[in-house]
């Protein structure tokens, strides 16, 4: 079984909005303590930054750990791709995440197709996965339409129905398009909450299990475990007021739906077993 967390998890907590954010190798470390082995770090331009040699140490540490790490960031520029997948290497990687941005500037359908197809013998060559993400700006049938279209084993997606609802994309649909493509899983629960007054509506993160993911139904149609896919916990939670309330609701929020994966799987095994 391959759980994890990825920066997403710690969200605040490695923010300038707390006194003393944690550190790539505290997260390696947070991984471990929940009996996790695979970190998934995302959207963490910093890592631009690191040296080879930086790298190769965080890469170690994290193997001493028992930790796989993951790398993820945005975009489908052939140049953006094989520097990640420079970074993918020396962390020893074997998923990229990415997104499938669009807008003035950014590359189309047809571009995208040729950048990633251009990637492909470095995919092969260091056996890692290249995933993009389902969110709100790229409709999925388009983002499905994409990967078919390259028809890669190597090239397919990372699914998190919960981003698609603000373009109003049913979660279930999302799901079920997406599910024989799915590469990379992010397990994220959320829910609808009245403003005040009763006008509008904030669509933000939930407990696992207190929300509208049907995590259950989204096991039966990707098969995570069957397929040998890592699954990593994310939240969207609302600030809490003050640095220490929401570290210690977001500790909270992770501890729990690595649980949850963790019983999933467990009764996953028990009844193959059984079988």
């Amino acid at each position: 079984m391959r759980i994890g967390i990825g920066t997403y998890a710690l969200f605040w907590e490695c923010s300038d909005r707390v006194p003393n954010p944690i550190t790539l190798p505290g997260m390696i470390d947070r991984t471990a303590e929940l009996g996790c082995n695979v970190f998934q770090i995302c959207d963490y331009p910093v890592i631009e930054t690191y040296t080879a040699e930086h790298l190769e140490e965080l890469r170690d540490y994290s193997a001493a750990h028992g930790v796989e790490l993951e790398l993820g960031t945005r975009g489908a520029h052939r140049d953006h791709l094989n520097t990640y997948l420079d970074m993918a290497a020396q962390l020893d990687a074997r998923v990229l995440r990415s997104m499938i941005q669009v807008g003035s500037g950014m590359p189309t359908a047809d571009e995208v197709v040729e950048h990633v197809r251009s990637v492909l013998p470095r995919l092969e060559e260091l056996k890692v996965d290249l995933a993009f993400e389902t969110y709100e700006q790229l409709p999925t049938e388009q983002l499905v339409d994409i990967i078919r279209r390259i028809d890669h084993p190597r090239v397919g997606i990372a699914l998190d129905p919960a981003n698609c609802v603000a373009a109003l994309e049913h979660p279930k649909d999302v799901i079920e398009r997406c599910a024989p493509y799915t590469l990379n899983l992010h397990v994220k629960d959320f829910a609808f909450s009245r403003q005040a007054g009763w006008v509008g509506f904030t669509y933000a993160g939930a407990k696992m299990g207190e929300g509208l993911l049907d995590y259950a139904a989204e096991l039966a149609a990707v098969r995570p475990i069957e397929r040998q896919m890592s699954q990593i916990v994310e939240h969207w939670l609302v600030w809490q007021g003050d640095p220490d309330t929401t570290i210690a609701r977001e500790r909270e929020w992770t501890a729990h739906a690595v649980d949850v994966i963790k019983k999933h799987a467990k009764n996953y095994e028990e009844s193959n077993c059984s079988s």
